[in-house]
């Protein structure tokens, strides 16, 4: 099989925006897609010079409703969009369309023998927009024509798992030209992972676009090269990745690519949503992943998958990365390390012997936080939603507890010199302060206090938003992160490759 190609899909309503489209992204992709079924009516009569216009290969596509698309009008209609595309071929094939999709169920001898007699390849297509495909390679092989087809198999995965069974089951076609993708958030790694999952391409489209195709899947071909360095992908790379659920916003694969950049080490890192941890650790031994990020949820449960842990994680209860060490699976904690350093940096102090500190949440971040505050002398109170939890923390390290309300209100008085949100409220949020997304929305701030939220996305929270208006000194999670990478980093160059 060929090096994988970067295809950007053309959502546009007319062609001319879609030309403009390829001339932004034209530096970052190898061929386009011109989905007709999006485009206004009077534009789609404007299409057959398109291959000519847009100076690149061109896939024709007019995808149906049923499998996902905007085209309603019929059969018959549509076969006489792809015949006037196809019409009057030029001998020069660069003004033709250099690939048509026709979907599985649709034959058409007069199109067929049309596209093949003028070269142009036939991608044929089936899709499942709701459900994972049962016997995949069985499916690819059935449909496994001509030298002028191309199969291709796109669908919606349920979990990871099904991610996982596509990459088990394509391993038997490494010498075949196919199209494969798992769609959704969840199948973004078939996307970065074009050749080992031996896929022909990876689709991706604009980033600022209404009608992008993001609910699916795709993502935009500048974040695919210049993020994921996508063409430099071969079987050499290494991988790395990140783990959570539902895992919406990370910034640790640029973080960690450009680093792998800086020092030229071949190798990747990727997001791999997983609702279940055991998911996350299969997909990682069948991809022959060296090391993760672990996050939200699952930085407690995540350490009964682990052979061993260092003496960090056996202390504080949670694990926020993992290495594979002769196929052992090895817990360690540098979010303690992280935050430690971004917090002192923060507040200009040296520890926290006369700070009284506030911690909202108590969770598996909440966890690394307060082991830290104790090791830096701070006189500490808990305060989660769930008393029983905010209770546990408390005594494993001596600090207060309260539940997390306009109740415990002269509580959090007593500790608000310094105030450190650790809960997942107020991520990508960018709306105004209410009971969803501040976890203090009870509490008015006097603005004497330092709010440390770990959240970094966005840049600043509503918490800090509002904290900030009222004088406090605020900070968000960014630094934390990147200290605590540069831990991971260390660990993940011990990896053998």
């Amino acid at each position: 099989m060929s090096k994988p190609l970067i295809c950007l899909c053309l959502t546009a309503s007319t062609v001319e925006k879609d030309l403009a489209l390829i001339e932004k992204y034209r530096k970052y992709i190898d061929l386009v897609e011109l989905r007709v079924d999006l485009l206004e009516d009077d534009e789609r009569l404007n299409i057959r010079d398109f291959p000519a216009r847009a100076g690149l290969p061109c896939i024709l596509t007019i995808r149906r409703t049923v499998d996902g698309g905007k085209f309603s009008e019929g059969e018959a209609s549509r076969s006489m969009l792809f015949a006037r595309a196809l019409a009057f071929a030029s001998e020069d094939s660069a003004k033709n369309f250099a690939y048509v999709d026709f979907e599985e169920d649709f034959h058409i001898s007069s199109l067929q023998d049309a596209a093949m007699a003028y070269g142009t390849k036939i991608i044929r297509s089936f899709h499942d927009m709701k459900n994972p495909v049962e016997n995949i390679s069985e499916k690819l092989r059935s449909m496994h024509g001509s030298r002028f087809e191309i199969p291709k198999i796109a669908f919606m995965p349920h979990s990871l798992k099904d991610v996982t069974n596509l990459y088990r089951e394509m391993q038997d076609f490494k010498h075949s030209d196919q199209i494969v993708c798992a769609m959704g958030a969840v199948g973004l790694p078939t996307r970065i992972l074009a050749e080992r999952f031996n896929s022909y391409l990876s689709y991706t489209s604009p980033a600022d676009l209404d009608l992008s195709l993001s609910d699916i899947g795709h993502t935009d071909p500048k974040t695919l090269e210049e993020i994921y360095h996508f063409h430099e992908i071969n079987s050499d790379t290494q991988l790395f990745g990140i783990t959570g659920w539902p895992l919406k916003y990370t910034s640790s694969p640029k973080i960690h690519n450009e680093r792998f950049l800086h020092t030229k080490q071949n190798a990747v890192y990727i997001p791999f949503r997983s609702e279940k941890a055991s998911e996350a650790f299969e997909f990682a031994n069948e991809l022959g992943i060296n090391g993760f990020s672990v996050t939200i949820p699952h930085k407690e449960d995540i350490i009964k998958n682990l052979f061993s842990v260092d003496k960090k994680v056996e202390e504080i209860g949670a694990c926020n990365t993992v290495i594979n060490e002769n196929g052992l699976w090895i817990g360690y904690n540098t979010d303690c390390t992280g935050f430690t350093k971004a917090l002192l940096k923060f507040t200009g102090l040296k520890n926290l012997k006369k700070t009284r500190v506030a911690i909202i949440g108590a969770g598996g971040a909440a966890k690394a936080i307060a082991y830290a505050v104790k090791k830096l002398g701070g006189k500490a109170c808990i305060f989660n939603r769930t008393i029983a939890k905010a209770r546990t923390l408390g005594k494993q390290y001596g600090f207060d507890y309260a539940p997390l309300g306009a109740e415990s209100i002269i509580t959090l008085k007593k500790y608000n010199d310094l105030i450190i949100q650790t809960t997942s409220k107020g991520m990508g949020s960018t709306e105004l302060s209410n009971p969803e997304n501040d976890p203090l929305w009870f509490y008015d701030f006097a603005g004497t206090e330092m709010i440390y939220d770990i959240v970094y996305e966005p840049e600043v929270t509503p918490i800090m938003a509002r904290a900030e208006k009222a004088g406090c000194k605020v900070h968000n999670g960014y630094t934390m992160l990147q200290y605590q990478g540069e831990e991971q980093y260390r660990l993940f160059k011990t990896v053998k490759q």
